[in-house]
């Protein structure tokens, strides 16, 4: 007679089962261990004495972090995995597909067919600790998220990739104003999405599905959207009482398979007994004295602002508004730029009430006395405000941000500014911005990883960041993406790291990410010899004398380091305002009414889902939209632009013939520029051509569950959509060839197509089941040799197409490749007669260097239509000429679409008035060699590289800020 005990000890938890001989459960626990797994091991046995005093038992344990436990005192072990699928096995034996999420891990377990399990990496995206982050973002707890979630109207498209992308789509959609109902359902959605392509990979869920793990027993709202997206009828969905505690109940009974008996006090004296440290340290600690860090501390404490009392001031006064990603900033400034007011705050989810709230304030503070003359706001939120509030000005942070610098250091030579999730850098070349760096759709290093943190472990910010100052060694945790480096953290907790030891690492891991990955540096020097730090993260002193260690040099931060985003806006606002304050006044903002409500803008074929904030004045401000006219406001058509220019002449290309036969071709990948040279060779045989639907989010949708790989890019991952659309017309066969090279166009040494253009029809055939069913022809096609071509297009083709002879396959060949070169040289005189109107008109030009693909609408996300409203005139690289045949590069020019993008950089260096725009995808191993290239090229003639990486991210705000510096910038060197 003996129990039988099971110990799950997970990432974020600690569950555990005890049965008696009968299997029945005599006890059972679900807790959080906050990282301290073996001190709360041990205390839990300890609570359980009056049960088990006096017993004998068996004992296994199971779980990511019970493995360390098992090896230190010895416990038997079993691997979850094993441990799940036991238990399933054993309670529902009808089960097909286990899907289960924990704190930080998440697995899917097929049991029927091919017997496999998945998990997820060192990622975190889309489990519970994820769902945390979220909560606490939207300032509310976990409960109250679920339970808003059912109030939802409209589902969002937040990245599912990452977690930290996730959170990156987050925080733009508080910022405009949307519903936190609908943001909560939106982020269950991303949890789904990445379970989908993270997990599944392509393998299709189906059946019987059984879903365990905390997030998933206790998320009522997670559950709904897990059935809804994966179409389960309510026998098919499994939602056990037990979930919580699945994989500890699988190790009990593992447990009774093992050898071993314990008992009560052998096993407390066991856990007891403590290990050594295992984490492995950092050489320098931060300060290796009170006197150092007093010296330090002094030092940085010389860069104030006087501040002033509003009571007793009269006179005109400047607002400065900084709305950025996860916190908002106020700044009153007196003629003489002393301090009158000041506030920082986290946004807690509504910006829009703590803006309102500090207004009244300053209004009631200010009374008549004071005359606020100019009101300025920048950040994320800043037309929001402007149409809330009546703000009257809007400028970019870039701007905002130098305008504070220069005001401590006129000589300023870079600025680095990390922020919540926001990191921005810029160099300052003859008084104006020379370049721009902005972390892309991932906050890696920012400070909410920090904050989110400290908070896990019940520290405020400030104390976690005292905490490091005197570490003696802190701990190695590296420089990754801010889930891997919370993995780290949690591996570094496990083996013993005091909590001093990891905040000290925490911001050497912060500083090195925004050096090395951010910025790039490749040598120290290049960031200059003045340099100004600032943004909220920079008021740690862990981080700031980390980033001095790093650098070898001292640097300055303002004692407003956390401010200078509004403290700038004000500084701009008393140089340039002219008019009287539109500023609501005090009894208007008493009256002040916000309303969000969810719309759709019909205008086009994308319908766009927009959030319409309207006020109490009537002024309405409209996010979601790719467009001016989805905003109500006017379209800049007037201005050339050549992606909508190129999508124009796609569509307009004659697809139908004699309906000999009906072709199926996907609009993706390589058959995007070559959909002329297609659909001239079929028309000539009079076939039809049928395109799969212009790509959107529920085309991508559609496929997503046939993805194997979660890292490619985002065009690769539609081109599922578009083949299952295809599988839905009646064609006779869909045609995707497999093409290794593109046109030689003599500007490069070779003319390959990237690895995933070239040979993603191989991976469609074999994730597609439903190709199996049709004719699906993928061969491997070269374009160099037109007479082998039309040898092999007619052995493709010769059973697809009636009575179809070489002769004719050969003729309608010639035709193809005659249309395509037509096709190529109208694209390059409409760049020649665009670029002609710009210097005549003295419009600023902007090449959108890309890939031919990148000019579909749901990968750019509206991007052109951005520039347009920026007042540029769009050229992509494909309309320009070669500039001198085949360029010299660092790297091996053997891309065909990449050598376009040097020769595009290459154009641009030799005018004025023009800069390039780089769009990068996400998953592009190639772009990681290219893109030092092209910028190379650029800064040799001290033109500015702008690189936009795009992914299913479709919230521009990082992309807006990017292009509007740039435009800034161009403004600022005329002058110079």
């Amino acid at each position: 007679m003996y129990y039988k005990i099971g110990i799950d000890v997970g990432s974020t938890t600690l569950k555990t089962v005890i049965l008696n001989e009968k299997d029945e459960i005599v006890e059972k626990s679900y807790q959080r261990h906050f990282s301290k797994v073996r001190e709360m091991t041990l205390e839990h046995f300890k609570s359980l004495k009056d049960l088990l005093n006096g017993k004998k038992f068996k004992l296994a344990i199971t779980g990511s972090a019970g493995l360390g436990i098992s090896k230190d005192y010895g416990i038997p072990f079993v691997q979850e995995v094993f441990s799940t699928a036991g238990a399933v096995k054993k309670c529902y034996p009808q089960t097909d597909i286990v899907i289960e999420l924990g704190g930080e891990d998440a697995k899917i377990l097929f049991l029927k067919g091919a017997i496999e399990e998945r998990m997820n990496g060192t990622c975190a995206g889309g489990t519970g600790a994820f769902i945390d982050q979220m909560a606490s973002l939207l300032d509310m707890e976990v409960s109250e998220l679920d339970k808003i979630s059912f109030e939802h109207e409209r589902i969002y498209p937040i990245a599912s990739r990452c977690g930290v992308f996730a959170k990156t789509d987050v925080q733009p959609l508080l910022n405009q104003g949307a519903k936190k109902s609908d943001i909560a359902a939106s982020i269950y959605q991303a949890v789904v999405e990445q379970t989908i392509t993270g997990l599944a990979q392509g393998r299709p869920i189906k059946g019987t599905v059984i879903f365990l793990g905390g997030p998933l027993y206790f998320l009522k709202g997670l559950q709904e959207r897990f059935v809804e997206v994966l179409k389960l009828s309510k026998e098919e969905a499994i939602f056990p009482e037990l979930a919580p505690y699945f994989v500890a109940l699988g190790s009990a009974y593992f447990a009774d398979t093992t050898e071993e008996i314990f008992d009560y006090d052998g096993v407390v004296n066991l856990l007891s007994q403590k290990k050594e440290k295992k984490v492995e340290h950092l050489v320098n600690p931060l300060f290796t004295s009170e006197e150092e860090f007093e010296t330090f501390f002094k030092r940085h404490q010389k860069v104030t602002v006087p501040t002033r009392d509003i009571t007793t001031y009269s006179g005109k006064a400047y607002l400065g508004l900084d709305s950025g990603s996860t916190t908002i900033k106020v700044v009153l400034l007196d003629e003489d730029e002393n301090i009158l007011y000041r506030y920082y705050s986290s946004s807690k989810g509504n910006p829009v009430s703590l803006f309102l709230e500090q207004l009244k304030k300053i209004r009631e503070l200010c009374g008549d006395r004071i005359e606020i003359v100019s009101s300025t706001v920048t950040g994320y939120g800043e037309e929001l405000m402007q149409v809330a509030f009546g703000v009257d000005i809007g400028i970019v942070e870039t701007i905002a941000h130098y305008t504070a610098a220069k005001h401590f250091n006129p000589d300023v030579d870079f600025i680095i500014d990390i922020g919540g999730q926001d990191i921005k850098c810029f160099h300052i070349k003859d008084g104006a911005i020379d370049s721009i760096v902005l972390n892309e759709a991932c906050s890696s290093g920012c400070g909410s990883f920090l904050e989110t943190f400290a908070k896990s472990l019940g520290y405020s910010t400030q104390d976690f960041a005292k905490k490091a100052i005197f570490s003696k060694s802190p701990a190695e945790l590296g420089s990754r993406c801010t889930v891997f480096m919370n993995s780290s953290v949690k591996q570094a907790q496990k083996d013993g790291a005091e909590v001093e030891d990891i905040s000290a690492g925490l911001a050497r891991s912060v500083v090195k990410n925004a050096i090395f990955k951010v910025i790039r540096a490749r040598d120290i020097n290049d960031l200059g010899e003045n340099i100004v730090v600032q943004g909220g993260t920079f008021l740690n002193n862990a981080v700031l004398r980390s980033f001095e260690q790093e650098l070898g040099r001292e640097v300055l931060r303002p004692e407003i380091s956390e401010l200078m985003g509004a403290y700038g806006a004000a500084l701009y606002g008393k140089k340039v305002q002219k008019e009287k304050s539109k500023l609501l006044n005090l009894e208007e903002l008493e009256n002040f009414q916000h309303n969000s409500s969810p719309g759709m803008c019909k205008l086009c074929t994308n319908h766009c889902q927009l959030t319409i904030n309207t006020f109490t004045n009537g002024q309405k401000f409209i996010s979601g939209n790719k467009c001016e006219r989805g905003a109500g406001k006017k379209l800049q058509s007037d201005l050339p632009n050549m992606v909508a220019y190129k999508n124009q002449l796609f569509n307009s290309i004659p697809l139908k013939a004699g309906g000999r036969a009906k072709i199926g071709l996907p609009r993706a990948l390589n058959i995007y520029e070559m959909l002329p040279f297609w659909a001239e060779l079929f028309c000539s045989l009079d076939c039809d051509v049928v395109l799969s639907k212009v790509s959107n989010r529920n085309l991508y949708m559609k496929g997503q569950n046939t993805i194997p790989s979660d890292t490619v890019c985002y065009p690769a991952k539609l081109v599922h959509g578009h083949i299952i659309d295809l599988l839905e017309k009646n064609v006779d066969a869909i045609f995707y060839p497999c093409m290794s090279y593109t046109f030689d166009e003599g500007i490069s040494d070779n003319c390959y197509n990237c690895p995933v253009v070239a040979y993603y029809p191989e991976l469609i055939q074999a994730n597609i089941s439903e190709v199996e069913k049709t004719n699906f022809l993928y061969p491997h096609l070269g374009i160099e040799n037109h007479k082998l071509f039309a040898e092999q297009m007619y052995e493709e083709f010769k059973n697809i197409i009636p009575k179809l002879t070489k002769k004719e396959m050969e003729q309608a060949t010639e035709k193809a490749f005659k249309t395509y070169h037509e096709y190529r040289e109208t694209v390059r005189q409409e760049g020649s007669r665009v670029l002609k109107f710009a210097e005549e008109n003295n419009y600023p030009v902007i090449i959108l260097a890309s890939r031919p693909y990148h000019i579909d609408p749901e990968i750019n996300h509206g991007l052109d239509r951005l520039l347009n409203s920026l007042q540029f005139v769009i050229v992509t690289e494909d309309a320009l000429y070669p500039v001198e045949g085949k360029l010299t590069t660092k790297t091996l020019n053997q891309w065909g679409y990449h050598a376009r993008m040097y020769n595009a950089a290459k154009y641009v260096s030799q005018h004025k008035n023009m800069e390039l725009v780089h769009l990068v995808s996400f998953g592009c191993g190639i772009d990681a060699i290219t893109t030092d290239e092209v910028q190379d090229i650029l800064r040799s003639k001290n033109k500015l590289y702008t690189q936009l990486k795009i992914d299913e991210v479709s919230n521009l705000g990082a992309a807006k800020i990017r292009l509007r510096s740039l435009q800034a910038t161009m403004k600022e060197r005329e002058m110079y």
